[in-house]
């Protein structure tokens, strides 16, 4: 019986490039059901994680620290998130989300149809293994650079 071909590195890119557009695209949609822009959504999910001093989100989210500012200001007026000063270090502000943001996170999680009706094709088994590999092939890579992800202007 004849050998599958292998798949290089630029097919997996290339695979790689059309998920995470895939899945960028649903919870950008998903976000904006609950009137925020992408940028204020993913500083949600970042939250929800724990605490974040407001310099680390700048890196986490790829952005200038203004940009943070004005993202954070609008989801501080919606009661999403709080400013905490920080207690071993009281010239940092940590980010807190409140429960209202978890809420708010959660169902934009729930309404991201398109990412939730391919994950839900895979057998356990298949998750546990898709888990397995994303761990392998990015773990390294959210300690070091965090996210993939731009501040929009429109934040």
């Amino acid at each position: 019986m004849p050998e599958a071909p292998r798949v290089d590195t630029a097919q997996l890119m290339e695979l790689l490039s059309v998920s995470l557009g895939t899945y960028y695209g649903d919870f950008t949609v998903a976000a904006a059901s609950e009137n925020l822009t992408a940028s204020q959504g993913k500083a949600l999910t970042v939250l929800r994680r724990g605490p974040v001093a407001m310099r680390a989100l700048a890196t986490t989210l790829a952005c200038d620290a203004s940009n943070v500012t004005g993202i954070i200001n609008r989801l501080e007026k919606r009661g999403l998130v709080r400013r905490e000063t920080s207690a071993s270090d009281r010239r940092v502000t940590n980010l807190v989300i409140t429960p209202e943001g978890e809420q708010v996170t959660d169902t934009i999680r729930a309404k991201m149809r398109v990412t939730h009706d391919g994950l839900n094709r895979l057998s356990d088994q298949d998750r546990d293994r898709l888990y397995a590999l994303l761990e392998q092939v990015f773990a390294p890579a959210r300690t070091s650079i965090g996210a993939t992800h731009n501040c929009l202007r429109s934040s």
